[in-house]
């Protein structure tokens, strides 16, 4: 009977394991320790380890292999808390624990992340001699990492007499885990140099290493071995998944495909992954393709999927996918009952423009945690709705939820875009006087920016010279944004004079001192920048915007000419502003524009910017009455230009339509020749 429940236990047979304990009661076995001892492991290993504390409460004797069968059980049902409490209850009995029960007790404390406890048992491990034993050895190395603790796991692992490929896997995750890439790359060459043959596990750590220290090369390398040693990695999920992370992190997109093609059973981790990666690359015909591909497979979508894609569709503004995703995690059981699924839904409707919906979601969530509350804060803020923003930041804290770092920055950056310079001044002052969150960098630039959008240049700037904190480059490049805002060219030179210093070699710093030259009309000076820009080889971040029409996604850079219907763009943006010039006035804002070229040319520069050739696809694909439709989005990857503001808004009058533009900042929503930004971005 032995052979049989040991069988049942390997295979999880459940019903044919209750069938022995039947036979084991009527032929009156029950007291027979063994028996006993395998009834508890097949109960436990079934996942009924309900029944395997019944059986062992009602054992008249008990030995350590009863005490350690239960421990594991509980363990492997995830109830770490109890294999503890176990382990101390049977420190009170007469029962001595064997190297295997050390070894379940260390495990349950690397679980729960209690390594004063797993020092403890470390000590009982030393003083009986086990600590020696390989088994508790490589227990006590993966508690030691797993508790945060490597470098007490190094110097158990550099004591260890004898090592087997556990002890060496334990180590090199241990280092992966604390994202030390290059010491767990150093271990996997010591291994092999000593002739220890890597499994599985050896494998998918080193590439999370190699994919943590970007070394791409060595990942290569584990790659070739892989091939070579005819190691089956395609048919080991977690190595195979392991490599396509490693070369999409490090941007090898082509090679990912491959591997993921060729893998036998695809993981809903791989294909998020790759999902993810082609997001990343701007690709989103592939992404989108990858996607409906996993829609449609057996796979489930665990939250952390599912929060991961909608947060593409976020970042891309894709609304129709967007709403396809939340019609899809209301109707899986998993969805949005999972807090970071419905906290990931509302940031798309945000991000997407869609405030009501967002707002809709908020108040139906049963259960909302300081990142709903944050999220909806930052949208709030992001819109110009500063007002609406502040309500809910009081609000979040008379239901009791406590804001965190980012609920505070939230909340400035939502004064900062609607001027609440009062507000603002309030809630910095609670949050330097909070005992648990200490303000940094990020929010004195927020109140920086708040200062310096309502012309308290002077007082901005001796906030950052009196912060206690070391001023970083953003805190500066805020600054110098305000003062080109209100044409402080002393102080913008002063500002600009210490960013070149501190980061000569960003492009972004060399195009925002030009840019508050420019709109000060410094030309000379402007130029002299670009041109110092130009001779280092430093090139800024293209300016592009996107479009969702019909599902589809189209993408213009500035000065992009390669869209098959771009001399039909050309053609309609000509008279749209002929139209908004002769009914609103508009003037191009040519300081947007290059100074020593024709006045034709800076126009037809500024008519190339990414945003106007988006709306100009608009136009032309429905038409230029655009046939009843109300809003047309668009998403920019930088901030709106001025000239560009000007055009759109004048646009929104003349057409008689609403236009809401996403840039880097904040959204614009343009409606009958006005912006809700109120100018002010």
């Amino acid at each position: 009977m032995n052979k049989i429940l040991n069988k049942c236990s390997k295979r999880r047979l459940l019903d044919q394991g209750k069938q022995v304990h039947g036979v084991v009661e009527k032929l009156g076995f029950r007291r027979d320790l063994v028996l006993s001892n395998d009834l508890i492991d097949m109960y436990a290993k079934c996942g009924t380890v309900d029944f395997a504390c019944m059986m062992f409460d009602r054992m008249p004797e008990r030995n350590v292999v009863s005490w350690t069968a239960l421990m594991c059980g509980y363990l492997q049902n995830s109830d770490a808390k109890t294999t503890l409490l176990l382990f101390v209850k049977m420190g009170r009995s007469d029962v001595k624990p064997n190297e295997f029960t050390l070894s379940t007790s260390l495990k349950a404390c690397g679980v729960l992340g209690i390594p004063w406890n797993g020092m403890q048992i470390h000590g009982v491990c030393a003083k009986s001699n086990f600590d020696w034993v390989p088994v508790v050895g490589n227990s006590m190395i993966d508690m030691y990492s797993k508790c945060g603790m490597v470098g007490e796991a190094a110097r158990v692992f550099n004591t260890l007499p004898v090592r087997n490929v556990i002890s060496w896997n334990a180590m090199i995750a241990g280092y992966t885990n604390e994202r030390n890439g290059e010491e767990a790359l150093n271990l996997f060459r010591e291994m092999r140099e000593k002739g220890e043959v890597p499994d599985g596990y050896t494998y998918s750590s080193s590439l999370k290493a190699c994919s943590c220290a970007d070394a791409a090369g060595e990942g290569m390398q584990i790659h070739a071995a892989l091939i070579r040693h005819g190691f089956p990695y395609l048919a080991q999920s977690a190595v195979a998944g392991a490599l396509v992370d490693l070369y999409v992190k490090c941007r090898r997109m082509a090679e990912a495909r491959k591997v993921f093609d060729r893998i036998e059973e695809k993981s809903v981790m791989s294909w998020s992954t790759l999902i993810l990666g082609y997001a990343q690359e701007d690709n989103l015909k592939e992404a989108m393709d990858l996607f409906r591909e996993l829609r449609e497979s057996r796979h489930r979508m665990d939250g952390f999927v599912l929060s991961s894609i909608i947060g593409v569709f976020a970042d891309f503004a894709l609304l129709e996918q967007g709403k396809q995703m939340h019609a899809y995690t209301i109707k899986v059981p998993y969805g949005l009952l999972e807090m970071s699924v419905a906290n990931s839904v509302l940031d798309m409707y945000m991000k997407c423009g869609l405030t009501v919906e967002a707002d809709a979601l908020f108040r139906e969530m049963l259960e909302r945690n300081v990142v709903s509350w944050t999220v909806m804060i930052t949208g709030y803020g992001k819109h110009g709705i500063g007002n609406k923003a502040v309500e809910l930041f009081n609000e979040m804290q008379e239901n009791g939820i406590e804001p965190d770092s980012v609920t505070y920055l939230a909340v400035l950056s939502a004064c900062s875009h609607s001027g609440l310079i009062k507000e603002g001044k309030k809630y910095f002052s609670i949050l330097c006087s909070n005992q648990k969150i200490k303000p940094k960098v990020e929010h004195y630039a927020c109140m920086v920016d708040l200062l310096g959008r309502g012309g308290r240049l002077k007082e901005a700037k001796n906030l950052i010279e009196k912060m206690p904190l070391k001023p970083n480059v953003g805190i500066w490049q805020t600054l110098l944004s305000v003062c080109r805002m209100h044409g402080d060219v002393e102080m913008g030179k002063q500002v600009g004079e210490i960013l070149l210093r501190r980061e000569g070699n960003n492009p972004a710093n060399y195009v925002m001192v030009s840019n508050m030259y420019a709109h000060a009309g410094y030309w000379k000076e402007s130029e002299k920048i670009r041109e110092t820009l130009k001779r280092k080889g430093l090139k800024k971040e293209a300016g592009r915007s996107w479009v969702e029409m019909d599902k589809e996604i189209h993408i213009f850079y500035n000065g992009d000419g390669m869209h098959p219907l771009i001399e039909e763009i050309h053609e309609v943006l000509k008279e749209m502003e002929k139209r908004v010039k002769e009914e609103m006035g508009y003037v191009h804002s040519i300081n947007f524009s290059l100074h020593d070229v024709e006045e034709e040319s800076k126009m037809e520069s500024l008519r190339v910017h990414s945003e106007k050739l988006a709306i100009g696809l608009v136009l032309v694909r429905r038409g230029r009455k655009l046939k009843g439709q109300r809003v047309i989005r668009i998403f920019k990857n930088l901030r709106v230009c001025g000239d560009c503001h000007v055009f759109i808004k004048g646009l929104s009058k003349v057409l008689k339509i609403v236009f809401v533009v996403r840039d880097a900042n904040r959204f614009h929503r343009f409606e009958n020749g006005l912006c809700s930004c109120g100018d002010y971005w």
